[in-house]
This record gives C-alpha cells, sequence and structure tokens, in this order.
C-alpha cells in the first residue's frame, strides 16, 4: 500500500496540475519591450496599460459583430479576459507607483477617463449581447469582473488622485516656504 502512494505521489509531481500549468501572457512582444522601456515613467507606462486594454475591448467587439466567426464565444471570453488581465496589471502599476512615493496626478487623469470609457463599453457590450442570450451566457461571469474590477479600481484610481493634490500640493508649499528662509 505505501509504494501504491509513493507512486501516485510521484506521478502527481510529475505531472502539472492545471492550476500550475504556464498561462498566457494577454500582451505581446512588442507591448512587452514598450512596458520595459516605460518601467519608470509612470505616466507612459500607464497609457500603455491604457492603450493595450482599450485595444483587448476592441477585439471583443469585433468577435462579436463578426458575421464570419466560428468561435465568437472563445474570442469574446478571450479578449475580455486579456482586458482584465491587462486592467488588472495597470492596477498593480497604479498602486506600485504610490508606493513608491512617485507623483501620479498627470498620470491618473488619462487612467480615470479610461475607467469611465472602459465601464460605459462593457455596459454597452452586456447590453449588446441581451439580444443573444448564448452569448451573454458565456460571456456573462467574465464580463461581472471585469465590471466589478474597474468600477472598483476606478473609485480607488479617484480617491488617489484626491490624496495626491493634497500631497504634492502640501509639498510644494513646504518646499516654496523653505526657499524663503520662512
Amino acid at each position: 500500500m505505501n509504494k501504491l502512494l509513493l507512486l501516485f505521489m510521484c506521478l502527481a509531481a510529475i505531472h502539472p496540475c492545471s492550476a500550475q500549468e504556464h498561462k498566457r501572457d494577454p500582451l505581446s512582444d512588442l507591448e512587452i519591450d514598450q512596458l520595459r522601456d516605460a518601467a519608470q515613467e509612470p505616466e507612459v507606462r500607464l497609457k500603455l496599460y491604457v492603450t493595450f486594454a482599450r485595444t483587448r475591448l476592441e477585439k471583443m467587439e469585433q468577435a462579436r459583430t463578426d458575421p464570419k466567426a466560428t468561435d465568437k464565444d472563445q474570442q469574446m471570453l478571450a479578449a475580455l479576459q486579456d482586458f482584465t488581465d491587462i486592467y488588472d496589471e495597470l492596477d498593480d502599476n497604479v498602486d506600485t507607483f504610490d508606493d513608491r512615493g512617485d507623483d501620479l496626478r498627470k498620470a491618473l487623469k488619462p487612467v480615470i477617463e479610461a475607467d469611465t470609457e472602459f465601464g460605459s463599453k462593457l455596459r454597452a457590450f452586456r447590453l449588446s449581447l441581451a439580444n443573444s442570450p448564448k452569448d451573454l451566457q458565456a460571456c456573462d461571469f467574465e464580463l461581472g469582473a471585469a465590471l466589478d474590477a474597474v468600477d472598483s479600481s476606478a473609485k480607488d484610481h479617484r480617491d488617489l488622485l484626491a490624496e495626491q493634490e493634497v500631497k504634492f500640493k502640501n509639498k510644494k508649499e513646504k518646499s516654496h516656504k523653505g526657499d524663503h528662509g520662512e
């Protein structure tokens, strides 16, 4: 019995579980290179993420409206999952830059505009699927997850911008007082 258990454990260790398999990267090699080049520039890097996320929403809509698509559900789901993954990365980058103490006031403005745009597009996409219950059912969970991510992050981004406005305004005022010997 112990040998059988040992054999099973060895086989389990050799054969990776599906959760451990490599996940497909939603970014192309070119996009990864662009992000790498902008690693230390919050404004450029966050704009790139916004652009990449927007492109995935466009792919999702193209898949929905393509009359020749044979695997429309798969294409829509893949684009939607890629959007969510990229959007989550954008949000993680905002947090990283904030943790570093970077001034994100200028960088957050296009992100906040994109939050509104993305939420509107996702809601419009959901409405467009109302006439196709099969398509809606196929995408509903992922669509809900994407909307939740955008809605919660949009609030966080607005709150962070408000905090940054106060923080960097106070730093500017303090540096001006120090310059004048007060």
